[in-house]
């Protein structure tokens, strides 16, 4: 009897895991469910409100695990926990693969909240005093774009040589106004808005702090290597449901949504041509 005992339990688990099977790929053996990964803060937001109903439209399932850093999104993709991820822009995507051993590759680029300029002291760019005290982020890449914002609203001048992966204040080489800046921690700038002159916010961290995008004296001109983008594995690149996603981002669906619950994001240079 315990044979025939043992037989219906490893035929109860076959049928078991025939079903779990079945709820990732349909019976044409194509994958049908996808696991997504993102920042906590908009770009969830993205894939829950704008990419998870479109694609589920499509038939499939569409799962988001939130991340509240820039590692482990990367790293949860490489090893195969999530299909997808949309966190980054190219120049870091590019340089953690290859610092990692990682080979990753860019699906599409997506509207993205733009870095601003914000203050409470003044209401314009050409109302900032000499000698203001602006906080500025201290990680290269969004240092960079901040100073890059900043010299496209007059405010400085920087190095023609700028390497945004070691961009510093350092490459300021014109400061007519002698402005003062003090390097912080990304997710400390909201906060500074308030007891400081001005404050350069990376557009994720602003909106995680409930501030108006529209409200800043001056929003960068955002370079389409800066946007995020969604990312996979290079070997996933071909399969169909990575030419769903980007299929569905492509859609006018996709843009009005955008258009209705994300004010303020600086759209690629694909999506106005």
């Amino acid at each position: 009897m315990k044979w025939k005992l043992f037989l219906v339990i490893l035929v109860s688990v076959t049928i078991l895991a025939a079903c779990g099977s079945e709820e990732v790929e349909g019976g044409d053996g194509e994958k049908k469910t996808i696991e997504f990964g993102a920042t906590v803060g908009p770009y969830s937001d993205m894939v829950i409100d704008a990419i998870a109903p479109l694609l589920e439209e499509m038939g499939y399932e569409v799962n988001n695990t939130e991340f509240t850093d820039y590692v482990q999104p990367n790293n949860a993709l490489h090893n195969g926990d999530i299909d997808a991820n949309l966190f980054q822009h190219k120049i870091y995507y590019e340089a953690f693969a290859e610092e990692n051993g990682m080979d990753l590759s860019e699906v599409i680029i997506v509207p993205t909240a733009p870095m601003g300029l914000y203050s409470n002291s003044f209401d314009s760019i050409e109302s900032i005093e000499d000698g203001s005290k602006i906080t500025i982020a201290n990680d290269p890449t969004n240092l960079a774009r901040t100073l890059i914002m900043l010299e496209d609203a007059g405010l400085i001048e920087i190095s023609e040589e700028v390497d945004p992966l070691k961009a510093s204040a350092k490459d300021i080489v014109e400061n007519p106004k002698n402005l003062e800046f003090q390097e912080v921690e990304a997710a400390q700038l909201p906060r500074l808005v308030d007891s400081e002159d001005a404050s350069a916010v990376p557009g994720n961290f602003a909106l995680s702090a409930d501030m108006d995008l529209l409200d800043a004296l001056v929003l960068e001109d955002m370079p389409d290597d800066y946007r995020n983008r969604v990312v996979v594995n290079t070997e996933d690149l071909e399969e169909q449901w990575v030419k769903d996603i980007k299929e569905i981002v492509e859609s006018d669906e996709f843009e009005q949504i955008i258009d209705d619950k994300f004010q303020g994001f600086g759209k690629p240079q694909w999506m106005l041509e």
